[in-house]
C-alpha cells in the first residue's frame, strides 16, 4: 500500500489552476483624501476622459537622493562596525595563534594580552566617535537636503 500525501491531485481536490509568468497591472493608485508633508495643495484631480498613466512610477527609495543617503549611511555603518569588531577579531586571532606575544611581560604584572584586552573599551568608544563624526559631516547634511527638498515640492 502505498501513502500520498492529502493534497495531492489523486483524492478529491482540483489542481491549482497554473500561476502567470507576468506580474498583472497594478490598479492605478488612489489619490489620498489629506495632503502629503510636501504637498502645499491637494492634487488637481484628472481632467474628464483622460488616459491614464501608463509609464510605471518609479517605486519609493530609487530617487538618486535617497540612494546617495542610504550609501552614506551603509559606508558609516561599516566604518564603526569594521573599527570596533575588526580589533576585538585581531585580540582573538593573536590570543590563538600568537599566545608568546600575548603572555609577554610589559611590566608591573602587565602582559601584552592584558593590555589588548584593556584598549578594547577605548577602542570601543573611539568607534561610536567615528560613528558620530562621519554621521554629522556625511549622513545629517544629506538627510536635512532630502527633508528640505521634500518640502518644497
Amino acid at each position: 500500500m502505498s501513502y500520498e500525501p492529502p493534497h495531492s491531485p489523486g483524492h478529491g481536490r482540483p489542481p491549482r489552476p497554473a500561476r502567470p509568468r507576468h506580474r498583472p497591472s497594478c490598479p492605478p493608485p488612489q489619490q489620498p483624501d489629506y495632503l502629503l508633508p510636501w504637498q502645499r495643495s491637494a492634487p488637481a484631480p484628472p481632467p474628464r476622459g483622460a488616459i491614464p498613466r501608463t509609464t510605471p512610477v518609479p517605486p519609493p527609495g530609487r530617487h538618486g537622493d535617497l540612494r546617495r543617503l542610504r550609501t552614506a549611511y551603509r559606508l558609516l555603518r561599516r566604518t564603526a562596525t569594521l573599527t570596533a569588531l575588526g580589533y576585538f577579531t585581531l585580540f582573538l586571532l593573536l590570543s590563538g595563534y600568537a599566545p608568546g606575544l600575548m603572555g609577554h611581560p610589559l611590566g608591573g604584572g602587565l602582559t601584552t594580552g592584558l593590555a589588548l584586552g584593556l584598549c578594547q573599551l577605548p577602542v570601543t568608544l573611539l568607534a561610536i566617535c567615528l560613528y558620530e563624526r562621519i554621521a554629522r559631516r556625511t549622513v545629517d547634511p544629506l538627510a536635512a537636503e532630502l527633508r528640505r527638498t521634500g518640502a518644497r515640492r
